[in-house]
């Protein structure tokens, strides 16, 4: 009996490590889920939105997205983290992932352990805008001016710890002047009184800032991507105007749970890179200003990485205190 009972246990073990690859050769066989950390209408949710479609098509079943909005994108992806890791929950993430870990005292998740990277799906560039009434045409003006004038020039925000926010303690910190925030509930109250001229700047997407820029409502005077973006070729990047590696990155980027056998991470990852460099989907990435990467999985955990240790580092510099 008792051997009996030994060979039945080294059977089981044996037919579980068959399955494994089997499940995995086999993948997928059902819908899969799209965890989007945040409300329907923001830019994760609108970006994941079109791809979705193409990447369901290219990968063999419905990709399904499933909005889990509520503190700051932590809810969402804490459900992500302890899901099964079989392919069948994907998380959709913005800059939040990685500036959580700066700005949030005590996260129910590790943002580097718990995840298996897929790819960073696109990147959304952030434009530098003043208020036509500040006299500055570039960076070198602006730094000269905020310098003469510490403490005196208001940059808006559309919430502490958000990508804006942080960009603009990143300058203080690059280029040595003392901007102040003040914070807003939303990027809209803090557009509206932006051009009203009740602050002097803002650091705000790139969809957001071109509108108000064409109408001269607003003026430009840099960016903050690797490269010019295809919305603004004639405005020059921060690196272009002395600011060496200042690059401000909003990164929105697909995980797995951490455990996720290497045969899907490496299905999910054909499929998305294929579904992001359909014309259809590039075209209307780019109508809401964003430039797709689709890179492979190890760029994006060195990407994950580097982000989380950048913005550790700039509200470490701020004096911030995370909440």
């Amino acid at each position: 009996m008792t051997r009996s009972r030994h060979t039945a246990a080294i059977m089981t073990v044996v037919a579980a490590a068959l399955a494994a690859p089997a499940s995995a050769q086999n993948y997928p066989v059902k819908p899969v889920r799209m965890i989007v950390p945040f409300a329907p209408g923001g830019n994760t949710d609108i970006i994941g939105r079109v791809f979705a479609p193409k990447f369901g098509e290219v990968l063999g079943q419905q990709v399904i997205v499933d909005n889990r909005g509520g503190a700051g994108s932590t809810i969402g992806t804490e459900l992500a983290a302890k899901a099964p890791p079989d392919g069948y929950v994907l998380l959709m993430v913005s800059a939040a992932h990685t500036i959580n870990p700066a700005m949030v005292k005590k996260l129910p998740y590790d943002s580097i352990r718990d995840f298996a990277p897929l790819g960073v799906i696109a990147d959304v560039p952030t434009a530098f805008m003043v208020h036509p009434a500040l006299p500055a045409r570039g960076v070198k003006d602006f730094i000269a001016i905020a310098r003469s004038r510490p403490g005196d020039i208001f940059y808006s925000t559309a919430g502490r710890g958000t990508v804006g926010h942080l960009a603009a303690e990143l300058l203080n910190s690059a280029a040595k002047i003392k901007l102040t925030a003040v914070h807003y509930k939303g990027s809209g109250p803090s557009v509206i009184d932006l051009i009203a001229g009740h602050v002097q700047m803002q650091l705000m997407s790139m969809p957001a800032g071109v509108p108000h820029a064409k109408s001269g409502k607003l003026r430009m005077i840099a960016q903050t991507g690797e490269q010019r973006s295809g919305a603004a070729p004639d405005v020059p990047t921060m690196q272009e105007q002395g600011l060496k590696g200042f690059v401000v990155s909003s990164g929105f980027a697909m995980f797995a749970p951490a455990g996720t056998p290497r045969p899907i991470i490496d299905r999910v990852n054909a499929a998305l890179v294929k579904a992001l460099n359909d014309p259809g989907v590039k075209s209307r990435l780019a109508e809401q200003g964003a430039e797709v990467v689709a890179n492979t999985p190890e760029q994006h955990d060195a990407f994950n990485k580097a982000e989380i240790a950048k913005w550790i580092k700039v509200v470490r510099a701020a004096g911030i205190q995370p909440e």
